[in-house]
């Protein structure tokens, strides 16, 4: 319910034509992205939603529970709408339903609306898990299985941008650091995983931390890095799709060698760093349940270290 009325809102008020629409204009999203994503609208008033949906039935415990209304504390009132004045992004499990919104606002007054966060995502409730959730994996499900591949983004607009460009078999984990629970729901479609960076260098050495969750999973990890001040979304609108996969074939390196290079580069020529290093390495190679594909890592990481492999 809540999602048919922020579509509405979006595509059927003045407020959200203005603000909604030509900002999902301006990132060059078309009317049938729009629809394939179902993205929305929400008005910037106190209860423009709750007001509607209790009127159609629903009750305050049912649309607080849902993580749509909150309430104020001690007050006996009907609360107030969780999202406002914010462009909207829902979530959906696999099977299509919608058990979330992500909110984008796009005012940047200064005063009172100035310390609000840019997204603003639903709570966790009953239906939505976000460690449990990937974005944009019921419209990607059936391309990850056919290319027998997924992409994986962090934000909301990468995905939408990419799947416009013809690149569908893409998620994303939405901010938070990949969980086990969102590696073996992409384990369902696909055991490899190319995870697409915008690369500064403090994002990279988080990610790859995260990372060995993935190889303990026994899924393929490889990893794009974009040129500098490109995330896939800038990078897909500036070169195109077809010069956008052609990138990521040539730029894409298994996750091992991957950390390698980059920790070396780092250590540079200090013995003390290169031990730590190895070991930070090895320490990802036994990660891998697979014992030929183990092998084979420490047989390349022990070339490019120029270290005997046992």
């Amino acid at each position: 319910y809540a999602k048919n009325f922020y579509e509405s809102k979006l595509n059927q008020t003045e407020e959200g034509q203005a603000i909604g629409l030509s900002y999902f204009k301006e990132r060059g999203f078309s009317g049938h992205t729009q629809k394939k994503f179902e993205l929305g609208y929400s008005l910037d008033t106190w209860d423009a939603f709750s007001k509607e949906a209790l009127s159609k039935g629903y009750t305050t415990e049912i649309l607080e529970k849902a993580g749509l209304l909150i309430q104020k504390e001690g007050q006996r009132s009907a609360g107030y709408d969780r999202f406002r004045g914010r462009v909207i992004f829902p979530i959906h499990n696999v099977a299509g339903k919608v058990i979330a919104f992500g909110a984008r606002i796009l005012k940047t007054e200064k005063g009172a609306g100035a310390n609000q966060p840019k997204y603003l995502n639903s709570p966790e409730t009953e239906v939505y898990h976000k460690s449990e959730s990937l974005y944009g994996i019921f419209q990607a499900k059936n391309a990850i299985r056919q290319q027998d591949l997924c992409y994986l983004v962090e934000g909301y607009t990468d995905v939408i941008s990419l799947h416009q460009a013809g690149v569908e078999n893409v998620v994303a984990s939405s901010g938070t650091s990949l969980t086990v629970e969102q590696i073996k729901l992409i384990a369902r479609f696909t055991p490899n995983v190319t995870i697409l960076y915008d690369g500064d260098m403090a994002g990279i050495k988080a990610a790859l931390r995260g990372l060995d969750l993935v190889l303990e999973e026994g899924l393929n990890v490889s990893i794009v890095l974009f040129p500098d001040g490109e995330d896939p979304d800038s990078f897909v609108r500036k070169v195109g799709a077809v010069a956008f996969k052609q990138y990521i074939q040539t730029a894409s390196k298994d996750f091992i060698t991957f950390k390698t290079e980059t920790l070396l580069q780092d250590a540079g020529t200090d013995p003390f760093k290169l031990a730590g290093v190895i070991s930070d390495v090895v320490h990802s190679i036994i990660k891998i349940p697979d014992a030929i594909k183990r092998q084979i890592s420490f047989n390349r990481t022990s070339e490019m270290m120029r270290v005997d492999e046992q």
